[in-house]
């Protein structure tokens, strides 16, 4: 019994050691698959992993947290988006916990005052018998919390009692964190309250373009009579608007689709479905289809499409729209074969915009987070390393690997990255970045010989660990830079190999070199071969992350400026619009579109050439 639950435990920290901490919904799961309880969090990662922790005061989480055997995730777009999903499937679930863990009591509300000169916002239970505005109900006391935290940050209006508000004579901490005006002290006026007090309800009410609109029209008016400081406020609260005031596409009354995602790797393929019902996602569900090295994702799903709505017993719920990462050759095929199969129409799509494209987007996330997942796993990690010790002829075991990689654009801002790799998989915590500087532009082995000899000095020095075995993402021009660096600073006992892509740079087709001239070449159902592709694409992702972060610092002229279309009207209400340069970089092209004089086809433009690779 006691291995059973060692077992259970090690394969949840294996999953903890994959989640990512962006936001989204998880689901426990009991051992016979059932859904224990249903939860969100801002970041995954994080809240995940404190059910797990050695000291849990709540008995019921202790209780919760013993029945755990698997954690399945749904990445969203933002937190919003995954309250929105967490309620919809705890309405469809119903998990056990997710009802023991929440109290008797009645719904709760936000509660806006009416009827007195300093209205209060607050949190309401009971009944409703306070002159006023009730706003809700709300799923539980957190949502209600979260949402009055944000209304602090955005309007500042007073969250105190009245007892409390009329016996103050200074102001108190919150408006010293900016998250009240001090009204009980006389630090603002009652006609600018009031028009926070009026912003607070039209947000409340789900009229968020009047409230940008207002803040739009009081900031220009406090700049053009020179009142900066208003100014600045009404900036800041429109960039806190803009950036929680998203087009919330997990919850629109439009749309029945299976939208599907794929992440495909030679070692690996995750298949993931986001079902959508009148507009609302109801959750995702994954798949592993073994494919033997193809990672065509159009070749995988033509297989997969079939057999999933044609060879189901009962059949499926067929949805009005299929939507797919890539077009699918046989589309028209399949959806003959569907029509007569379930009697009625449905469109198989690949090229959509808007709503549809942020659900194409949600799906590929989940499928690229369970595809990492399942990369990481323990088991599967030590079948590659040992099939990698074998096929390198090693006596000792290989613990810690590296790979280096060069990015850069026609020579500009070039960057070198190092990732490493242990017995558990990546080890972020030692990855390194170098800004390479001193060389011809585009030299990519002087390039190489800086970065390297800048690690190994170190290494050398004690700083850090030397590597089993360092691979080099290039040919043997690259790996001769290698060999020369670690002469000189007489480095031994470090494998060298040189990794140069195959025809076409196609995945599987990878050729091994090594210093002495010798060249391998892997099948491409190798599990080694797969360890291999998995930390150099892991450096070449980890390099030209750091290559588009350092170009970006180098751009110093404004990025709207040299966009076509984008005159000086059009960049004035851009910035208006969300309150900064910083805010206009944040937004998708979907929330681009949304600003008067931006059509859908140049907010898409903008999009790009503010993203630009």
């Amino acid at each position: 019994m006691a291995d059973a639950d060692e077992s259970r435990l090690q394969r949840i920290r294996d999953r903890l050691r994959t989640l990512p901490g962006s936001p989204g919904v998880y689901r426990m799961l009991a051992e016979d698959g059932s859904v224990l309880y249903v939860g969100k969090a801002r970041g995954l990662k994080q809240r995940v992993s404190s059910y797990f922790l050695k000291q849990v005061d709540s008995p019921k989480t202790r209780a919760l947290v013993a029945r755990i055997h698997d954690i399945e995730i749904t990445l969203t777009g933002s937190e919003t988006e995954a309250l929105l999903l967490e309620q919809t499937l705890i309405k469809a679930l119903k998990p056990p916990y997710n009802i023991l863990l929440r109290d008797d009591k009645s719904y709760p509300y936000v509660f806006l005052s009416e009827g007195e000169a300093w209205p209060r916002l607050g949190f309401h239970r009971g009944p409703r018998s306070q002159p006023g505005r009730y706003f809700g109900p709300f799923p539980g006391s957190g949502a209600v919390r979260e949402s009055l935290h944000l209304l602090q940050k955005l309007f500042m209006v007073r969250q105190c009692d009245d007892n409390t508000f009329r016996n103050r004579q200074r102001p108190c901490l919150q408006y010293q964190i900016k998250r009240c005006r001090a009204p009980c002290v006389g630090y603002v006026s009652a006609e600018d309250y009031r028009r926070d007090v009026d912003n607070t309800r039209l947000f409340l009410e789900g009229r968020n373009e009047e409230v940008t609109d207002n803040l739009i029209a009081r900031m220009n008016m406090a700049a053009e009579s020179l009142d900066f400081e208003t100014a600045a406020v009404c900036r800041d609260q429109l960039a806190a608007l803009r950036r929680v005031q998203e087009q919330q596409f997990v919850h629109r009354d439009i749309g029945s689709a299976d939208v599907f995602g794929v992440a495909a790797q030679p070692g690996g393929v995750s298949l993931q479905v986001l079902y959508v019902r009148d507009g609302r996602v109801l959750g995702t569900r994954g798949w592993a289809p073994p494919v033997f090295g193809e990672t065509a994702v159009a070749d995988i799903l033509g297989e997969f499409l079939p057999s999933y709505y044609l060879q189901a017993e009962s059949g499926r719920d067929l949805p009005r729209e299929i939507i797919l990462p890539v077009e699918l050759a046989d589309a028209e095929v399949l959806a003959a074969a569907l029509r007569q199969h379930y009697g009625r129409e449905v469109e198989i799509k690949s090229r959509v915009r808007d709503v549809r494209a942020a659900w194409l987007e949600m799906a590929q996330r989940n499928a690229e987070a369970a595809l990492g997942a399942s990369l990481a796993d323990r088991s599967q990690i030590a079948r590659r390393y040992a099939e990698l010790q074998s096929v390198l002829g090693r006596d000792d075991p290989v613990t810690r690997m590296e790979c280096f990689d060069i990015s850069h654009t026609q020579g500009e801002a070039t960057v070198a990255s190092c990732v490493v790799f242990d017995g558990q998989g990546p080890r972020k915590s030692d990855y390194r970045r170098f800004n390479i500087e001193g060389i011809t532009p585009g030299d990519d082995y002087a390039a190489m010989h800086q970065a390297l000899t800048r690690r190994y000095s170190r290494l050398v020095q004690g700083e850090g660990s030397l590597p089993d075995i360092l691979f080099i993402d290039g040919g043997k021009g690259q790996l001769a830079q290698a060999v020369r660096v670690l002469d000189e600073l007489a480095v031994s006992g470090v494998q060298l190999i040189g990794i140069a892509k195959g025809e076409g740079r196609k995945p599987g087709l990878e050729t091994l070199h090594f210093p002495d001239g010798e060249a391998l070449e892997l099948g491409a159902d190798s599990p080694a071969l797969h360890l291999i592709q998995h930390i150099r694409d892991e450096a070449h992702r980890f390099a030209i992350t750091g290559h588009r972060e350092r170009r970006q610092k180098a751009r110093t002229q404004s990025s709207l400026e040299s966009i076509p279309g984008v005159g000086p009207a059009r960049r004035r209400a851009l910035i208006q619009h969300f309150g900064g340069l910083q805010e206009v970089r944040r937004a998708s092209a979907r929330d681009l579109a949304t600003v008067p004089g931006i059509s859908p086809a140049l907010a898409q433009v903008i999009h790009a050439a503010l993203h630009s690779h």
